[in-house]
């Protein structure tokens, strides 16, 4: 009997484990992809959202999300941990892990410049849309911009990409892979909003490198620029409560987001 209920369980399009965060209802989701591979995110759904956002993380992004809804890493960081201040605001909320196949190390390390990795977000903004006729914006923090950055420049709004994106603490310069300013962004044009903090002190996100970034964004049908001062530095500059994380800032930085996002 437990073996058939197994299988049962392997040919669902995707499963989902109920898990609770405050006072928005929350789901573990696992979609297939690509053959043989599924894709885990942790979905928040307010009622009545007016947009979809899916957060990716900075680092090597492998969260390692458990059926609880906890993180085996990566819980600090800006947009995992002000996840719910995005679904208060009345956005539906996904935070992508890494994939089946790259839940070891380096996860989505010289994985997020790849046609696969667009593969698995494209699925995952297909199921949104599915769950509810809104638009689904892509943001990106540190490493998570290449992420971001790099699906918006490979598959449009009416090609099942994203419909917006936002990038904060970009990815400027990299001396392992290619930073964001060096990916053909002359191709997106859906809005982009990117949010830096002016006392970044990660050596791959200066501000000094922002202009550069947005004068590549050539084509968006609607971009700003929103940078942010003050808050609290501590630890690794490259790190989540650094300024580098918007460690001290997150209502605002995230009420900047929403309000963008509403008005976009």
């Amino acid at each position: 009997m437990k073996q058939l209920l197994a299988t049962a369980l392997l040919a669902l399009p995707y499963i989902f484990s109920p898990v609770t965060f405050g006072q928005v209802s929350g789901k573990m989701v696992d979609i297939p992809t690509r053959p043989g591979v599924t894709q885990r995110f942790l979905y928040l759904a307010p009622e009545n959202p007016k947009a979809s956002v899916i957060l990716f993380a900075g680092g090597h992004g492998g969260l390692q999300i458990h059926d609880d809804g906890s993180f085996g890493w990566g819980k600090g960081n800006f947009l995992v941990r002000t996840r719910q201040l995005f679904a208060d605001s009345g956005l539906a909320v996904v935070v992508i892990d890494a994939p089946s196949d790259r839940q070891s190390p380096p996860f989505l390390g010289s994985f997020r410049q790849t046609p696969e990795h667009v593969a698995d977000v494209k699925a995952v903004i297909a199921w949104l849309k599915k769950q509810s006729k809104i638009p689904v914006w892509i943001i990106g923090t540190s490493r998570g911009t290449q992420s971001a950055a790099f699906v918006a420049t490979q598959i449009g709004a009416l090609n099942g990409g994203p419909d917006g994106l936002v990038l904060t603490s970009t990815i400027l310069t990299d001396d392992k892979g290619r930073p964001v300013p060096e990916m053909p962004l002359e191709k997106i044009t859906i809005p982009v909003l990117v949010v830096h903090h002016e006392q970044d002190g990660c050596k791959h996100c200066p501000y000094s490198g922002i202009p550069r970034l947005m004068n590549k964004l050539s084509a968006t049908h609607g971009k700003e620029l929103a940078p942010f001062k003050g808050g609290m530095s501590r630890g690794d500059p490259c790190e989540a409560f650094a300024y580098h994380g918007f460690n001290g800032l997150e209502e605002d930085v995230v009420g900047k987001i929403v309000t963008w996002i509403k008005a976009h």
